[in-house]
């Protein structure tokens, strides 16, 4: 397990003798911090993006729109929420589920 620590640039990790500590320079963070932002750009003008955008739709799905209809199974238990509440949520669980 690694423990970055962002504020220090430093990298924290268990070692066979201790904890390993790896540490860099405001310079070297800036430098590869640039590095990521133009690999960054460079994914997103490519060939392969332009084939992605193309294949998908420009609309964005309407959230309130219903995708299908929902029916309550016949073996139903309802349940309490909270059982020491007074506005009485309950949930609906199936009775007959497999053992998977």
């Amino acid at each position: 397990m690694v423990v970055p620590n962002y504020t220090y640039l430093k990298l924290k990790m268990l070692g066979p003798r201790g904890v390993i500590t790896i540490g860099t320079t405001f310079q070297h963070a800036y430098e590869c911090e640039v590095e990521c932002c133009e690999h960054a750009l460079t994914i997103i003008t490519s060939k392969e993006l332009t084939v992605i955008k193309e294949g998908t739709t420009e609309e964005a799905p309407n959230s309130k729109q219903s995708a299908g209809s929902f029916e309550l199974m016949e073996d139903v238990k309802e349940v309490l929420v909270d059982p020491s509440s007074s506005k009485g949520k309950v949930v609906h669980i199936g009775t007959m589920l497999s053992s998977k």
